[in-house]
This record gives C-alpha cells, structure tokens and sequence, in this order.
C-alpha cells in the first residue's frame, strides 16, 4: 500500500481553505462582490490561466481518454438517478439530479488539481471539465427548466466555455515557437487566477448563507451521498476496470467528486417556480462544505491504489 500523501494534502489545505475561506468572509460582508468579479473572471482570467495550465502538462492525443470518461461517466450517472425508481425518490427534482452528478470542476476540481496532482495529470482534469461543462449547459437545462435540447445550445455553451476557450488559446500558443516560454511566464499568473476563482466559490456560498436559510440536510442527503461518494466510486471502477493510466485515473477520480456545480443553482434561478432553487442552493452548499473533508480522503484511496507521483 502507497504512504498516506502528506505533503499534497497539506498544500491543498495551505492553498485551497485560505482562498475558499476568505471568500467566503468577503461575500457575506459584500454581496455584490462576487457577481462584479465573475464576469471578468470568466471572459479572461479563467480561459489564460487554463491555456497556461495546458501548455505546462502539454497538449496530446491521449486526452481523448479523460474526455470519453467524463462524457461517458456523467451520461451513466446521470440516465441511473433519472431511471432508477429508488434514485427518482430520493431525487425528485430535475435539479437535485443534476446536482447529484454534475461538479464544479472548474472553480473548484482545477484549483484542486493544481494542488495535489503532477503536471502531467493537469490536462486531463481541464478535459473533464470541458467536456463536463458542456454536459451541463446542454442537458441540465433538459432537467431542470424542461426544455428541449437544441444544437444552439450546444454551441452556445461551446462558445462561452472558459475550457474551450482556454484550449483555443493554448492551440494557438502551441503553433508558436515560443511556447515554452509562454508556459513558462504563464505558470504562476494561472494559479493564482484559479485560487482566485476557488474564492469566488467561497464568495457566492457567503452571499447564499446571508441571504437564505438552508433546507434540512435530509432534503439534499441523498444527491450529496451520490456525488461526493458514489459517482467518484463509479469513476473509480470504470478507470481501474479499464486499466488507466495513473495520471488519466487520478484527475478522472478527483474531478468527479467536486462539488456541485454553480451552474446547477444558476439554472434552478433561472426557472422560477419550476426548479428547486431552496435544494439546489443547499446542495451547493453543503457539497461544497463536505468536499473539503471528502476529497483528501479520495486522494487518500487513490494513494492506496498506488500510482500517484
């Protein structure tokens, strides 16, 4: 058995809980402050600091694997809890269903990433989140507001994806001859972009817990149980069964056991009086309150599974 990983652990807590926690001390004092800082965040800072991610870990062929494992992942999960007669029970809202499967593997599973997994691992973790974001954007719209899927839809959420035009930039850069420089001179403005972002996260839960009073965790245990331990489980099995490589497993793994998405609360707003807006604010929050304790003990599974560097 791999020794428990101490020091990656460690600088998840030094980098992550100071971010999150100052944001969240930030949104509670200011409200409006998330929603001036989101938009820049997203039109710039998040596509630049995924570019210089990219070209850091280096852009290959086999990130097709990491992408065939979210998309392949996140549509078995989310058919199971829409199928499932106990799933649909315990979940009986369009939103909780999203919620339960879909994470925030931007804002929080790439900080996340940078903090515990080695570089060649980064790449893999930024294609599940494109690919998962698009899910997102397409299909949660279908759950939640009951809307037909369209192809416009598609290529909206394509188009103002921080993923895709994050990977656009890093395409571009890599046709360069300066590449390496650019990866170089782009390593820490992307980290502090993502920690920046990780306190946007902390911001908006400030703004929910002054605004709102959360629903008795019961309404939200089931989704929560499903997120942060069953669907990482199942990505988990699917990569062990298929015999991935470390890197493609461990950025598969730790992706799936983010949070819920933000977006799943941004829909659910979206659609008054059609969505569970109270359900899919409380499983924000309290996904996003557990991670902190659930995903260093992932991390600590994927070390007892061997492989990590």
């Amino acid at each position: 058995m791999a020794p428990y990983p101490a020091r990656p652990v460690l600088r998840f807590a030094l980098e992550l809980l100071p971010a999150l926690g100052l944001g969240l001390l930030l949104g509670r004092a200011f409200p409006w402050l998330p929603a001036r800082l989101a938009g820049p965040l997203i039109q710039w800072g998040v596509p630049i600091s995924l570019a210089g991610l990219l070209l850091r870990a280096g852009l290959r062929p086999g990130l097709l694997i990491s992408g065939a494992m979210a998309l392949g992942g996140t549509v078995l999960g989310l058919l199971l809890v829409r199928s499932l007669p106990a799933l649909r029970r315990a979940l009986p809202s369009g939103s909780l269903q999203l919620g339960s499967i879909t994470g925030n593997t931007a804002y929080w599973g790439l900080p996340v990433a940078v903090a515990l997994l080695p570089a060649a691992a980064i790449s893999h973790a930024i294609t599940y989140d494109l690919v998962g974001t698009l899910i997102t954007w397409t299909i949660g719209p279908l759950l939640v507001e009951g809307l037909p899927a369209r192809w416009a839809a598609l290529f909206a959420a394509l188009r103002t994806s921080p993923a895709s035009r994050g990977l656009v930039v890093a395409l571009l850069v890599q046709l360069t001859p300066w590449s390496t420089e650019a990866a170089t001179v782009l390593a820490w403005p992307a980290r502090i972009v993502l920690l920046v972002a990780l306190a946007v996260v902390g911001m908006r839960l400030g703004v929910m817990l002054r605004q709102s009073r959360p629903p008795a965790p019961s309404k939200v245990g089931a989704a929560l149980a499903i997120k942060l331990v069953l669907f990482p489980a199942l990505m988990l099995a699917a990569a062990l069964a298929l015999a991935l490589p470390p890197p493609v497993r461990e950025a598969v793994v730790l992706q799936a056991a983010a949070p819920t998405a933000i977006s799943v609360l941004l829909l659910a707003e979206a659609t008054p009086g059609a969505a569970d807006v109270e359900g899919a604010a409380a499983l924000v929050l309290g996904s996003t309150l557990l991670a902190l304790a659930t995903v260093p003990l992932w991390w600590a599974v994927l070390a007892a599974v061997g492989g990590q560097g």
